[in-house]
């Protein structure tokens, strides 16, 4: 009896020294040092330019500097694999949603787990996608494109950013019965240039990048791929209110924790996000990028997340893995 009371106390009290020290661990403020922002895309592009917009004000929310550290390579998933791997309480990723909720379905394989490796914290805003053709081609609309594709089966060229992009081009195609050709680029800009000059009739890529050939009149925008219209194009339409919602897809980007990260701090982070993006001067610093400012609870980001999923993984389905 002696000794299971003895043994008893020796358990209740090392229940109780681990209960203390759990709760002096999360007592402990974070961040105790430089945060890192991992951005899986390089310098220029406008992930990188909304995630040193937030790394700017939560250093100052946080008392701590926060550096963003760029990872470029094979469309995110290069920063991504580093990222899982880190396992760093003190680095977050800022990235579009792509290496969770599209390349688990795209790719040949992927080396980190998309759900256990990525904790959704808060989306940090919007990017817009963009349907296009060439100013010369006489197409002002969706609809007038599928009716000239229709006409013309397998003449017209098609091509796309990375992401999602080649997956909704895929599946729209498919499912308006289109007979179109995909071609690949190594660079982004040499399909831009062959759009503006009418070698290839179809691009499906950012708003951003389209624009400046927009302005110069050398291509045609036909929709937007995003639920509401872009305030830098709102002549635009979205591709609903064109007639065609399988090209929906948002341009999703925000903040995510490692493995186990605790709820408690990242409900925290998710917080500091939100407060950061409701701050007018960085919702109009947005504007002017051709983005949109928003953040959000991790249940809302985690539901935006698997709703794309579950639009990527029935279009592969549909159409199989796209061509790189």
């Amino acid at each position: 009896m002696r000794t299971t009371k003895i043994r008893t106390s020796v358990l209740a009290t090392g229940f109780l020294i681990g209960f203390v020290a759990a709760a002096t661990l999360a007592a402990e403020p974070w961040p105790q040092r430089t945060v890192h922002l991992i951005v899986p895309l390089g310098a220029g592009t406008a992930p990188d330019a909304a995630a040193r917009l937030y790394a700017e004000r939560l250093a100052a929310r946080w008392q701590r500097p926060v550096i963003v550290e760029n990872r470029p390579g094979a469309e995110g998933l290069i920063g991504a694999t580093a990222f899982a791997g880190m396992h760093d309480d003190h680095a977050l990723l800022f990235s579009p949603a792509a290496p969770v909720s599209v390349f688990p379905f795209t790719q040949e394989k992927v080396a980190y787990d998309p759900v256990r490796d990525f904790v959704p914290v808060s989306s940090a805003g919007d990017t817009f996608g963009s349907i296009s053709v060439p100013a010369s081609l006489k197409v002002g609309s969706l609809a007038e494109l599928v009716e000239l594709a229709r006409a013309q089966p397998g003449k017209l060229n098609w091509t796309s950013g990375g992401g999602a992009f080649p997956t909704l081009l895929a599946g729209f195609a498919k499912n308006a019965g289109l007979d179109m050709v995909q071609v690949s680029y190594r660079e982004q800009n040499l399909a831009l240039q062959d759009l503006a000059e009418g070698r290839v009739q179809v691009l499906g890529t950012t708003l951003t990048a389209l624009l400046p050939f927009a302005r110069a009149g050398k291509i045609r925008l036909l929709a937007v791929t995003n639920k509401k219209r872009a305030p830098i194009a709102p002549e635009v339409p979205t591709a609903t209110e064109a007639g065609f919602p399988q090209l929906e897809f948002e341009g999703l980007v925000g903040f995510f924790g490692w493995r186990d990260m605790p709820t408690a701090l990242r409900d925290r982070i998710s917080a500091d996000v939100r407060a950061v993006a409701a701050d007018p001067i960085l919702v109009e610093r947005f504007a002017k990028a051709g983005q949109i400012a928003r953040g959000s609870t991790s249940a809302e980001f985690a539901g935006a997340i698997e709703e794309q999923r579950a639009k990527i993984e029935a279009i592969v389905r549909l159409v199989g893995k796209p061509k790189p």
